[in-house]
C-alpha cells in the first residue's frame, strides 16, 4: 500500500492529475492522521473522566467514536484504483468527507461537553484543551479541504462558545473566545495556503501543457528532419540512423541493405520538366511502400536513388528488390502523359559483406553500379568477386590520383591501310598507361579510373598533345585518329582545350580524325552534334567507331556530322561466311549511301583482308596488317618503301 501511495504521490507531484484529483490525493495524506488524532484524544479524555462520569460516557460512546475513526482511517488508507483517479470520483469523495467531518465534529463536541458536567477544575480544563486541540488539529489536517475545516471551526467552536456562555463561566468563555480567535487566524493561513496550492497546480498544468506542445513540436521537427519532403518517405538521415540502431543492438541478426537507382529517369526530367519528374518519384515511392511489409525500411536517399533495409537473409532481400524493380517498370500516368522507367538494385548482407553502416552502403552501392552496367533492371548481390573488383578499382584509382601523367602516359599507333595498295593512309592513336605500382593498365580501365577520380580532362589533353606531336612528324597527307570518350564530349572545357591545341598547332586540321563511339552519340545526341560541328570547323573529320554493335539508328547517322564509319571488329570473322559477307556488304552499302567512308576493323588473316577487298571495303585495320607500334617504329615504316607495309 505504501508503494502505491508513493507512486501516486510522485505522479501527483509531477502534475499528472487535474485539480480535483490532486486535491483528493493531498487530502489522503492528511485524513488518516486526522482520524488517528481524534481517536487518541477521545481515548485520553475518556480515561481522565473514567472515575467521575457514567460508564455510558466513558466507555460506550468513546468506543463507538473511536471505532468509527478507525474504520474511516482504514477506508482512506486502502490502495488507490484507476477509478479513484477520475475527477468525478474525487469530487464525490471529497463531498462525502465534508459531510462526515460535520457529523464527526458535532458528535465529538457534544460528547466532550457532556463529560464537562463531571469532575473538577482539571477535568473542565481538559475538556477545553480537548476541544481546542482537536479543532486546530482537524483544521491543519483539512488544509486541502478548506470548506470542511471552516465548517468544523464554526460547528465545534460555536457549540463550545454557546456552552461556555450558558454556563456563566467567564474563564471558559474567555478560553472559548481565545480559541476562536486563534482558529480564525489559522483559517486565514489555511485559505492562503490552499490558494497557493491552487495557483501552483494551475501553473504546473500550464507548464505541462507548454511542455507537451514543445514536445509535440520537437517530435514534429524530428520527424520532418528525417522525412523526405517530396515523397514522404524516410530520408537519408533516417536510413543511416536505422542502420546504426540495427548494428548497435545487443545481438544484431542477419539483415540486408539495398539500393535502387532509376534507369532512364534523366530523359523524363529533360523532356517533361522537373515537376513531372517529381510526380514520378512520388508515384514510385507509393509503389515501393505497397510492395513490402512494415518491417522493411524504405527511404529516399536523394535524387532518383532509394534505399531499403530488410531484416532477413539475402534471398528475402533479393526477392523484395526484384518486386521493387518490377513495380518501377510499370508505366506511370503523369497528367496527360505516360512515362516508363526502370530500376536496378544492389544489396549487401550483414555481416557477410561488411560490419559497419557506411561499408554496407558502399558495398550495396557497388553492387548497384555493377547492376546498372551489366544487369540493368535486375538486382545484384554483393559477392567476393565484386569485392575483388572493388579492391582492384580502389588500387587503380589510388594509382591514377597520384600518377605523373606526362611520364606514365604514352601512345602507340596502328595503321589504317588502303586495301588495294596496302599503303597506309593514316594511324589510329591508342593510349597506354604504365603505372609504377600496377604495371600496364588496359586503356578502358584507365579511362574509367580517370573519370572516377576527376582526371579525365588531364588524360585526354596529355594524349592529344602526343597525337599532335606525332602528326607533326608524319609526312603529308597521312592522318592521325584520336578517340574521344563520352565524358570528353560532354565536358565543354575539354573540347575548348582541344580546339585551342589545334589552333596553336602547325599541323593541318584536315589531317585529324576524331573517333566517337556509338554509345556516346546516342546518349547525348544534341550535345554530340554541337561538339562535332565545332571540331569539324577546324577541318578535322569525324569517324563513328564500333559501328554495328546495336546502338545506332539511321536517323542519328543522318543528322550527325560524320565523315566515316568504322565497322566493329566483331564483324571481321564473318567475312569467311556467305551470310556474314552479305551482312557486312549491306553495312558498307549503307555507309556509301550516306556518303561516308568505311573502315573495317579487326582484320587478323590474309583471307579476311582479301574478303574485305572483294566486299568493296577500301580501308582496313587490324593485327594482320600491323600491331600497334611506337612513334619511332611508325616513322621508320613510313620512310621505308611501300612494300614494307605488305606484312604476312
Amino acid at each position: 500500500m505504501s508503494d502505491v501511495n508513493s507512486i501516486q504521490s510522485k505522479m501527483h507531484r509531477a502534475g499528472h492529475y487535474p485539480l480535483p484529483v490532486a486535491q483528493y490525493l493531498r487530502l489522503r495524506e492528511r485524513v488518516p492522521p486526522l482520524y488517528g488524532l481524534l481517536a487518541v484524544n477521545a481515548g485520553i479524555l475518556a480515561y481522565t473522566h473514567r472515575a467521575m462520569a457514567p460508564g455510558f460516557l466513558t466507555l460506550t460512546v468513546p468506543a463507538i467514536l473511536i471505532a468509527a475513526c478507525l474504520i474511516r482511517m482504514l477506508v482512506w488508507l486502502r490502495p488507490i484504483g484507476q477509478h479513484d483517479l477520475e475527477a468525478e470520483t474525487a469530487q464525490r469523495r471529497m463531498r462525502g468527507a465534508f459531510w462526515l467531518s460535520l457529523i464527526f465534529a458535532m458528535a465529538f463536541t457534544i460528547w466532550s461537553l457532556c463529560l464537562d458536567r463531571y469532575g473538577g477544575p482539571y477535568e473542565h480544563g481538559h475538556v477545553a484543551v480537548f476541544v481546542s486541540v482537536t479543532v486546530l488539529g482537524c483544521v491543519f489536517c483539512l488544509t486541502f479541504l478548506p470548506a470542511a475545516a471552516l465548517m468544523i471551526c464554526l460547528t465545534a467552536l460555536g457549540m463550545f462558545l454557546i456552552y461556555c456562555v450558558t454556563t456563566g463561566s467567564a474563564t471558559l468563555t474567555a478560553v472559548a473566545v481565545n480559541i476562536a480567535l486563534v482558529a480564525a487566524v489559522i483559517l486565514k493561513i489555511l485559505r492562503d495556503t490552499y490558494a497557493s496550492f491552487v495557483e501552483l497546480e494551475a501553473a504546473q498544468r500550464a507548464l505541462r501543457m507548454e511542455r507537451r506542445q514543445a514536445q509535440a513540436l520537437g517530435d514534429e521537427n524530428a520527424r520532418l528532419a528525417q522525412t523526405d519532403a517530396l515523397t514522404g518517405l524516410p530520408n537519408r538521415r533516417h536510413f543511416f540512423a536505422a542502420l546504426e540502431n540495427l548494428l548497435e543492438s545487443a545481438e544484431p541478426q542477419v539483415f540486408c541493405v539495398g539500393l535502387i537507382d532509376l534507369d532512364r529517369f534523366k530523359p523524363v526530367n529533360d523532356t517533361y520538366g522537373h515537376a513531372q519528374g517529381d510526380r514520378l518519384l512520388q508515384v514510385i515511392a507509393t509503389r515501393l511502400i505497397a510492395q513490402c511489409d512494415p518491417s522493411v525500411t524504405v527511404a529516399r536517399l536523394g535524387g532518383d536513388e532509394f534505399g531499403f533495409i530488410v531484416p532477413g537473409g539475402p534471398d528475402e532481400a533479393e526477392a523484395i528488390a526484384q518486386k521493387f524493380c518490377t513495380a518501377i517498370r510499370n508505366p506511370a500516368r503523369l497528367g496527360e502523359v505516360t512515362v516508363a522507367v526502370g530500376g536496378s538494385a544492389g544489396i549487401a548482407i550483414y555481416p557477410e559483406s561488411a560490419r559497419s553502416a557506411h561499408s554496407l552502403y558502399d558495398r550495396a552501392d557497388f553492387a548497384l553500379y555493377h547492376a546498372k552496367n551489366h544487369r540493368r533492371g535486375q538486382c545484384v548481390r554483393f559477392s567476393d568477386h565484386l569485392e575483388t573488383l572493388i579492391r582492384s578499382e580502389q588500387a587503380l584509382d589510388a594509382a591514377m590520383q597520384s600518377a605523373d601523367l606526362p611520364q606514365e602516359l604514352s601512345v602507340v599507333f596502328q595503321p589504317i591501310i588502303a586495301t588495294e595498295s596496302n599503303q597506309p593512309v593514316g594511324f589510329e592513336c591508342l593510349a597506354r598507361w604504365t603505372s609504377p605500382a600496377l604495371g600496364m593498365i588496359a586503356p578502358e580501365a584507365m579511362i574509367a579510373s580517370a573519370e572516377r577520380v576527376g582526371r579525365a580532362r588531364e588524360v585526354t589533353v596529355a594524349l592529344f598533345d602526343r597525337a599532335l606531336y606525332a602528326l607533326s612528324r608524319l609526312p603529308h597527307p597521312l592522318t592521325v585518329s584520336f578517340n574521344l570518350s563520352g565524358h570528353d564530349i560532354c565536358d565543354a572545357e575539354t573540347i575548348a582545350t582541344l580546339l585551342e591545341r589545334i589552333e596553336r598547332s602547325p599541323c593541318d586540321g584536315r589531317r585529324l580524325l576524331f573517333e566517337i563511339t556509338e554509345t556516346t552519340l546516342i546518349a547525348e545526341v544534341e550535345t554530340a552534334r554541337d561538339v562535332l560541328e565545332r571540331l569539324r570547323a577546324t577541318g578535322a573529320r569525324i569517324a563513328l567507331d564500333d559501328f554495328g554493335t546495336g546502338y545506332s539508328s539511321l536517323s542519328s547517322l543522318h543528322q550527325l556530322p560524320l565523315d566515316m564509319v568504322k565497322i566493329d571488329r566483331s564483324f571481321a570473322p564473318r567475312l569467311d561466311e556467305t551470310v556474314g559477307r552479305r551482312l557486312i556488304s549491306a553495312i558498307r552499302n549503307l555507309a556509301r549511301a550516306l556518303s561516308l567512308e568505311c573502315v573495317i576493323e579487326g582484320i587478323e588473316t590474309e583471307d579476311q583482308l582479301l574478303s574485305a577487298r572483294i566486299a568493296g571495303f577500301s580501308l582496313a585495320q587490324g593485327f594482320h596488317i600491323a600491331r600497334p607500334m611506337t612513334l619511332d617504329d611508325m616513322l621508320s615504316r613510313v620512310e621505308s618503301s611501300s612494300k614494307a607495309w605488305q606484312m604476312a
